[in-house]
């Protein structure tokens, strides 16, 4: 509890930074100097993807859309599909590269499809094969399921004006956050992110990471840094560190949005999370002797401490559960005095940091209806309890080195509730994990009948998000499908979300 409390002190202090340097809001906000319309650099346009022929054509359409010269930028398609995605790709590829008449009329496009016949890498070496080729000075990366605006370019393209700026990130809001409960609180998650993480480092000047997509990178920086790496699952952020070790400096953009599609069940949301929280432990492996070796100020490399090793909270959640029981044993005879001076003081720095964490996060960004949040509070840091199994696995493999594929978040553009979803075509086969989140959910219920007939109230409601929290992931994980197999027509009208 003493150890997660520190990483909860730190959410405060994210919120902390974030308003004690309000100030430099419109120093990021705003590129210090434009280039001339009619000089402007030349942009490649990146588009990794692997199996994910239900987005494709959205996402292409998106990009040739962009307000930007034709004769200034080029889009690559990174194709790694070992499905029918390659066939689908390329017809769209080639429509779009010869323009076309019709509702939506378009030109031909600077639009290129490359294949390869490997994932050696996996996305970053996708990434790496398209820019021994690319002809752009700067490169955009959108993954699959991301819709970038029209002016996106535009918005983006003139903060590198400014010489030392080597990466430019946007924020990503969310095309379906309304498709299901889960959808909301993962938007919710993700806002903290943006919000309070970003927007906490870069206006305090320490080091943040590129998100892998929704950003644009000078394209020398990455050659600077020593490229593409795939030794992590999290090459965005290894990219990052090094790039601004070697002392570029990045810019977030809170205003300028870039939407993008929430895993709609709960498998693909847990896959996604066990992946960025193992490749963030890897990347701390790799990096963190290298900052704390280097001439950042001291309140650089403990930032990045912070936020390198963060996910190893969730290995120390698993020995919280184990010892909540004997603990409450052992302590049965406590007082009230006892309670205040231990259990309140720990409880206000590690759960209640997350809860003010969010609340401020979405108080930011919907100022008229950020009250609305309270609501899914509860079930935000139950969810995050019932992760605990699976980015423990994944902590735990980072940590002892055992590799693994870089396993891409499905995405079916399902966006409104009633949506037919096309999930069932890259479901993952279910393992044990949701068993042993159901057993560890019964073993909380008899720790919440011990404490209500040992009269400890006091733990009671810190108790039951356990168990909503394990039996949440381990249910909606094991009832993958079960509703729109069933075939009714209301299927996401639930006011669950359907979860694999």
């Amino acid at each position: 509890m003493v150890i997660l409390a520190f990483y909860g002190i730190h959410r405060y202090q994210l919120v902390w930074l974030y308003y004690r340097n309000k100030k430099n809001t419109a120093r990021w906000a705003e590129p210090v100097a434009k280039f001339p319309e009619d000089e402007l650099p030349f942009v490649t346009i990146q588009l990794p993807i692997f199996n994910e022929q239900f987005v494709i054509e959205r996402l292409i359409e998106a990009c040739c859309r962009l307000d930007y010269p034709r004769d200034r930028f080029e889009i690559q398609l990174l194709d790694d599909s070992t499905d029918e995605t390659t066939s689908v790709a390329r017809e769209i590829v080639e429509r779009y590269a010869a323009g076309f008449d019709g509702p939506n009329p378009m030109a031909p496009q600077p639009i290129f499809y490359l294949h390869r016949t490997n994932r050696y890498g996996y996305k970053a070496g996708a990434l790496d094969a398209g820019l021994k080729v690319a002809r752009g000075e700067f490169v955009a990366i959108f993954d699959a399921d991301f819709v970038p605006p029209v002016n996106w370019v535009h918005q983006v393209i003139h903060h590198f004006a400014e010489p030392g700026v080597g990466m430019v990130q946007t924020r990503w809001t969310h095309l379906n956050r309304n498709y299901s409960f889960l959808t909301q609180v993962e938007a919710i998650l993700l806002d903290g992110h943006f919000v309070l993480e970003h927007g906490g480092r870069s206006r305090a000047g320490v080091y943040f990471n590129f998100n892998g997509t929704a950003g644009m990178w000078r394209t020398r920086v990455i050659g600077e840094a020593g490229g593409w790496q795939h030794d992590t699952l999290t090459e965005d952020t290894d990219l990052s560190y090094r790039a601004q070790l070697i002392g570029w400096k990045f810019k977030y953009l809170q205003d300028v949005e870039c939407p993008a599609e929430l895993p709609i069940e709960m498998t693909a949301f847990k896959t996604q999370q066990a992946r960025w929280a193992k490749g963030l432990i890897q990347t701390g492996k790799k990096i963190l002797p290298r900052v704390l070796r280097s001439d950042a100020p001291f309140h650089i490399k403990l930032e990045a401490w912070y936020h390198l090793t963060a996910n190893l909270s969730y290995p120390l959640m698993i020995v919280l559960s184990t010892l909540l029981m004997p603990a409450m044993i052992i302590r049965s005879y406590q007082g009230w005095i006892q309670m205040m001076l231990i259990d309140f003081p720990l409880f206000m720095a590690s759960t209640m940091s997350v809860s003010s964490f969010y609340l401020v996060s979405q108080k930011e960004l919907f100022p008229g209806r950020w009250y609305k949040t309270f609501l899914y509070l509860p079930c935000l840091m139950a969810l995050g309890v019932g992760l605990t199994i699976t980015n423990t696995k994944a902590v735990l493999e980072a940590l002892f080195g055992v590799q693994s594929a870089f396993a891409r978040t499905p995405k079916y553009s399902v966006q409104k509730k009633g949506e037919k979803s096309q999930a069932q075509k890259y479901r993952k086969r279910l393992g044990w994990v949701p068993w042993v989140e159901l057993s560890i959910g019964c073993y909380f219920v008899v720790t919440v009948w011990y404490a209500v007939t040992s009269e400890n109230y006091f733990t009671v409601p810190f108790l039951l998000l356990f168990v909503f929290g394990y039996w949440y992931t381990g249910l909606l994980s094991l009832l993958q499908g079960r509703f729109e197999r069933s075939g009714r027509a209301d299927a996401h009208e639930k006011p669950y979300p359907v979860g694999i």
